[in-house]
């Protein structure tokens, strides 16, 4: 890594095909796929099932591929949010403490982050919470720049 600025990416795998998919991975030079889903293996994620991931990032783009749970949001944190009992703001304030929490910032480096790319299911960053990571990050490490992809 470079003394210039670490670029992170951030996807949600709904409402793309596989193929666009690892289009965008590939070619804005993704190293490493960040899983940040609690449920990675359920049915419903079709090709983004998380050891049919791990399989198809390294033969499609070299991209290597980790789940971590210390990023993602708790199944109830998650439930709470889209029955509608949080706001979307509500649900930002306890998923950023959660991360505080799980001092996530004692747990990430720079050099895992450069050319990595936080995936989540959400087709847009907007009102995701691999938007709100992203900024979590960002304030660790203000060099970070963060490019969503969708």
């Amino acid at each position: 890594m470079t003394s210039t600025a670490c670029q992170i990416y951030t996807i949600g795998f709904t409402e793309k095909s596989a193929e666009r998919f690892f289009q965008l991975l590939t070619s804005n030079g993704v190293q490493r796929l960040i899983d940040t889903r609690v449920n990675n293996a359920s049915q419903l994620a079709g090709f983004a099932k998380g050891r049919d991931l791990a399989y198809f990032t390294k033969a499609i783009g070299n991209i290597s591929y980790e789940h971590r749970l210390d990023m993602a949001p708790t199944r109830e944190l998650l439930a709470d949010y889209r029955s509608n009992q949080l706001s979307w703001a509500e649900y930002a304030e306890k998923y950023a403490g959660l991360l505080k929490e799980r001092d996530l910032k004692s747990k990430i480096t720079l050099e895992q982050l450069d050319q990595a790319c936080l995936l989540c299911s959400e087709h847009l960053p907007d009102q995701c919470h691999r938007s709100l990571l992203a900024e979590y990050i960002r304030q660790i490490y203000p060099r970070v720049e963060v490019r969503h992809l969708f």
